[in-house]
C-alpha cells in the first residue's frame, strides 16, 4: 500500500503531490534550513494517497463528482448548497482503522511521552503555488489535543476541500476539482498564546520593492492577524543592511493589537477563545529590534533557498521565548509582474474625508457603500459596489470578484483580506478602525490608495485620472535627473520610475505627518501649560519613556524609508525649512515660536539652527540623520543646508 503518512524529515518540495504545497514547504525548510538556525517545528503529513484511500473506501467519488455537475457556473447560485452536501459527504465517511492507528502512533512518536497539542492545518495538492496562494481557502485548526481530536480535525481538513470559498477559487483559476487532493499537516504547537506570532514578506507587498522585509505581529496565536481580525505592529527590514550587520529597521508602526488569542477549553468544542488584551501590551511592540532583525534574517535565508518572494508565518513561544517559521509560501502578486510597466492613479481634487486606513493597491475606486455584517448579507452585489464591513475571512472570498472594492474597519497590509485584494487586483483600505460608523449604506464614496501607503476614503464621486506609463521605454537625459520626495509611504513605488536618486528630500512633510509634535516641544515639554497639548504628546509617545527619541526614530524612519527605497543611488535631505507659522502649527509649536511679520524672510534655516531658541531641537534632527547614516548604514543620505544667507551662518550650523 502507498505511503499515507510522511514524516516532516521525509518530505521535501519534490513532493508537492505527495503532500500539497504547505506540508512540502514545512518538510523542505525542516530538512534544509534548520542546520542553518531557522527553527521549524516538526510534525508530519497525511498523503494525498490517504485522501483517495479515504474517498474510494466510503464510495465518495461519484457522488462528489455529481454534485460538482450540478454547479451553477454562471451565477454561482447554489454553491452554498453543494459545498454543505460535499462537505457532509465526506464529513460522514469513516477513517479505516489502519489509517486512524497510522495517525495515532505518528502522533504518538511526534509528542513522545505526553500528547502534545498540535496544529492542523490543510494542504491541497494545487496549493501555494506561485500563480494561486489558496490563502485561506481551506481550514486550520489549532490547539488540538487528544487522539479523538485530532482524527476529527483531519477529517474535517478533508471536507474543506469543499467549502465555498474554495470551489469557486478553483472554478476562477481552472482548477478541476477531481483533480486535487488534500494532505493534512500535523504541527507541534508552538505556544504563542502565551507569546505573539505574525506574518512576514519578502517584499514590500504593495509596491513590490525587493530589497524590505516586511513583518507584522500580534499577541497571541496567529489566526488573528491571518484572519485580519486586529491592527498588528509592522516592521520594515531592509536587506542590503540586514546582510551587513547593521541596524535594517528602516520602519516601525504600532498596531493596537486589541485581541489576544489563547487556548479555550476542549471540552467546550472550542480550542481557541479571543480575550482582550491588556493596555499596557497594546501599547508594546510584541518583538524586540533583536527578534525583529533575527526573524529578518531568517526570511532572508528562506527567500535565498526558494529563490523567489516568499510569504511567511512566525511565531514565539511565551514558555521558551524561541521563535519559530511555522509555514513559508511563495509570494503570488508580484511574482511575474512587470515593473516597468506603471498604472498611475491621480485623484484630480479632494473631497471631505469620511475614514483612513492601510491601502491595498494603487487604484481609485468611486462606488456605491454596501455596508455587510457577514457574506449572508450580501444581494444585488456588481463591480460599483464596495463592501464595507468589520472585517474580511476567507468565507467572503466567492463575492470578492464581483465587487469593486473592499473597506473593513480590522485587518493590516498582510492579513486574508490584504492578501486577496491584491491577488485578484481589487482596491482596499483595511484596518480604518470606525468606518463602518462613518460611512452610510447606500452612499456614494470614493476609495483612493494612490496616495501611497494610507488609503483614503471620501464621501462623494471625485473625478481622477489614470496614466499608463512604461518606464522601461523612457530615456535618461545625459544630466542626471534626480526626483524631488517628500512622502515616505510613495516612495517604494516612485524608486522604479527612471531616476538618478533624490535631488530634494524635503523633511517638513515627515515632521509634520509623522512625527506631528515640535521638537522643542519634546525637549523643554515640562514648560508646556496647555493640559490638551500635553495630552497629545503623551499619547504620541506611550511607547518612548524619553520624549525626545520619539522624535529622532519618528524623523529617522521616515528619511531612511526614502534612502532604503533609492539606495545606493545618492539621496539629499534638506534640514527642515519650515517657516515659523508653521512650526507654530506643530502640537505644542506655539509655545516656542516668535510672532513673525514676514515669516518668509525671517526666522528660518541655518541661523535658525544656531539660535538658543533651537539649536536643542535642531540637535534632533541631527541626531536623526546620524542614525539613519551610522546606526542603520544608510551611507547614500548626504545633507542640505537651506536659506543659509552667509559663508559665515554656514559655518555656524
Amino acid at each position: 500500500m502507498a505511503s499515507r503518512i510522511k514524516m516532516f524529515n521525509e518530505i521535501n518540495l519534490d513532493d508537492i503531490p505527495l503532500v500539497g504545497g504547505k506540508n512540502a514547504s514545512l518538510g523542505e525548510m525542516y530538512n534544509k534550513l534548520t542546520s542553518k538556525g531557522v527553527n521549524v517545528p516538526n510534525g508530519f503529513a497525511t498523503t494525498s494517497n490517504a485522501f483517495w484511500d479515504y474517498l474510494t473506501e466510503n464510495g465518495l467519488q461519484k457522488p462528489l463528482s455529481n454534485l460538482m455537475d450540478q454547479l451553477d457556473r454562471t451565477h454561482f447560485s447554489n454553491l452554498g448548497s453543494i459545498g454543505e452536501k460535499a462537505r457532509k459527504l465526506i464529513l460522514n465517511g469513516e477513517f479505516s482503522s489502519d489509517f486512524s492507528e497510522e495517525i495515532i502512533n505518528a502522533y504518538k512518536g511526534l509528542s513522545r511521552n505526553d500528547l502534545s497539542s498540535v496544529a492542523v492545518r490543510s494542504s491541497a495538492t494545487a496549493e501555494d503555488l506561485p500563480e494561486a496562494s489558496f490563502a485561506g481557502q481551506h481550514d486550520t485548526f489549532l490547539n488540538i489535543k487528544g487522539e479523538e481530536s485530532l482524527l476529527q480535525a483531519v477529517k474535517k481538513c478533508f471536507a474543506s476541500l469543499y467549502t465555498n470559498r474554495a470551489i469557486k477559487y478553483r472554478e476562477d483559476k481552472g482548477f478541476q476539482h477531481h483533480d486535487i487532493a488534500l494532505s493534512v499537516g500535523v504541527q507541534l504547537m508552538v505556544r504563542a498564546d502565551k507569546g505573539c506570532s505574525g506574518v512576514g514578506f519578502t517584499i514590500e507587498p504593495e509596491s513590490g520593492f525587493e530589497n524590505v522585509i516586511l513583518l507584522s505581529g500580534v499577541w497571541g496565536l496567529g489566526e488573528n492577524i491571518v484572519q485580519g481580525v486586529v491592527n498588528p505592529d509592522e516592521f520594515y527590514v531592509f536587506k542590503p543592511t540586514l546582510q551587513l550587520g547593521k541596524n535594517p529597521i528602516i520602519q516601525k508602526k504600532l498596531g493596537d493589537k486589541k485581541l489576544t488569542m489563547i487556548y479555550g477549553e476542549m471540552e467546550s468544542g472550542n480550542p481557541t477563545r479571543n480575550i482582550d488584551t491588556p493596555l499596557a501590551k497594546q501599547q508594546q511592540f510584541v518583538i524586540s529590534d533583536e527578534e525583529v532583525v533575527k526573524l529578518g534574517n531568517w526570511a532572508f535565508l528562506i527567500e535565498e533557498h526558494y529563490e523567489k518572494a516568499m510569504d511567511i508565518e512566525w511565531a514565539k513561544d511565551g514558555v521558551t521565548n524561541e521563535l519559530f517559521i511555522i509555514q513559508a509560501r511563495p509570494e503570488t502578486v508580484h511574482y511575474a509582474g512587470n515593473k516597468n510597466f506603471i498604472v498611475e492613479y491621480m485623484l484630480l481634487e479632494k473631497g471631505k474625508l469620511v475614514a483612513e486606513g492601510n491601502a491595498v493597491g494603487s487604484k481609485i475606486m468611486v462606488g456605491n457603500a454596501r455596508l455587510l455584517e457577514s457574506p449572508k448579507d450580501a444581494v444585488d452585489l456588481n463591480f460599483d459596489s464596495i463592501i464595507v464591513t468589520d472585517n474580511i475571512t476567507p468565507d467572503w472570498d466567492p463575492l470578492l470578484k464581483q465587487i469593486g472594492g473592499i473597506i473593513t474597519n480590522k485587518g493590516g497590509r498582510t492579513s486574508h483580506a490584504a492578501i486577496v485584494a491584491r491577488e485578484l487586483g481589487v482596491p482596499a483600505i483595511v484596518g480604518c478602525g470606525n468606518a463602518t460608523a462613518r460611512i452610510a449604506e447606500g452612499s456614494v464614496i470614493t476609495l483612493s490608495c494612490a496616495q501611497g501607503k494610507t488609503g483614503y476614503v471620501y464621501k462623494g464621486k471625485l473625478p481622477f485620472k489614470t496614466q499608463e506609463i512604461d518606464v522601461g521605454n523612457i530615456k535618461m537625459p545625459k544630466t542626471e535627473a534626480k526626483l524631488i520626495l517628500a512622502d515616505p509611504e510613495r516612495a517604494f513605488q516612485l524608486s522604479f520610475y527612471p531616476n538618478n536618486g533624490v535631488g530634494l528630500l524635503r523633511m517638513e512633510f515627515i515632521i509634520t505627518h509623522m512625527v506631528k509634535v515640535h521638537p522643542m516641544a519634546l525637549v523643554a515639554y515640562d514648560m508646556i501649560e496647555d493640559v490638551s497639548v500635553r495630552e497629545k504628546i503623551e499619547e504620541l509617545t506611550i511607547a518612548y519613556p524619553e520624549k525626545k527619541d520619539y522624535f529622532i526614530d519618528k524623523l529617522s524612519q521616515g528619511i531612511a524609508t526614502i534612502a532604503a527605497s533609492f539606495y545606493p543611488k545618492e539621496v539629499i535631505v534638506r534640514l527642515s525649512d519650515f517657516k515659523t507659522n508653521e512650526y507654530a502649527n506643530l502640537i505644542g509649536g506655539t509655545d516656542f515660536e516668535p510672532q513673525e511679520e514676514n515669516p518668509m524672510l525671517g526666522f528660518r534655516g541655518a541661523s535658525r539652527y544656531y539660535s538658543d531658541l533651537y539649536k536643542d531641537g535642531f540637535a534632533l534632527e541631527c541626531l536623526a540623520i546620524k542614525k539613519v547614516r551610522e546606526d542603520m548604514a544608510l551611507n547614500n543620505l548626504k545633507v542640505m543646508v537651506p536659506f543659509c544667507r552667509t559663508v559665515e551662518e554656514g559655518k555656524q550650523v
